[in-house]
């Protein structure tokens, strides 16, 4: 297994993750675009370099990586792009607003790539989860009532676990989904649905 560590939102870095897909594989199968912020607050509250921050990591990070990988995808067999949203690219969730708006972009972003790129035999998608029980929430879920809110607000009754959000991400991005692209699948426990 190797990796490259960096930033998305800076350009050097980028370019090192491209330097090692076109040396190491020449190729790319699957792109998943999974790197993502937020700062939990209300708008009048942030500062323009904190609403700057949560969209340029959550949304322009992907683009540029999109941009980056589209001639390694051309090259792939049957390749496949896997945009993380968030169901508050869907409804608001109190998380802020800048958080929920660069999700909302990521998930028109997919759909417009979907079709741009189904020349190419891309595929792109994009799944929105719900809470899971990641470090990113972890202050969050440690609220008793507000997990509790969580919890009411989810016909399953529980938060996800992150290997729930990956399964549907591998499932996207293999085979077995070669006729889908320019889906949002929501990984939300029935959240979405549920209304009233």
């Amino acid at each position: 297994m190797s990796g490259v560590t960096g930033d998305i939102t800076k350009t050097a870095d980028r370019a090192r993750i491209g330097e090692a897909i076109s040396d190491r594989w020449g190729a790319l199968d699957t792109l998943v675009n999974n790197a993502g912020t937020n700062i939990r607050r209300k708008l009048a509250d942030y500062s323009e370099d904190e609403i700057r921050q949560v969209i340029e990591l959550n949304l322009f990070g992907a683009v540029a990586l999109c941009r980056l990988c589209l001639p390694f995808l051309m090259l792939g067999a049957g390749a496949s792009v896997v945009n993380i949203s968030s169901v508050a690219g869907h409804v608001d969730i109190r998380t802020g607003a800048p958080y929920g708006m660069s999700k909302a972009a990521l998930i028109q972003l997919s759909r417009s790539l979907a079709v741009e790129w189904a020349e190419h035999g891309i595929r792109v998608n994009t799944v929105s989860p719900w809470y899971t029980d990641t470090p990113l929430v972890e202050k969050v879920l440690k609220q008793p009532d507000r997990l509790q809110r969580i919890i009411d607000a989810t016909p399953l009754r529980r938060v996800a676990q992150p290997e729930e959000v990956a399964s549907a991400v591998a499932f996207l991005a293999m085979d077995k989904a070669s006729y889908i692209t320019g889906i949002d699948l929501p990984v939300d426990g029935g959240m979405l649905s549920k209304g009233l």
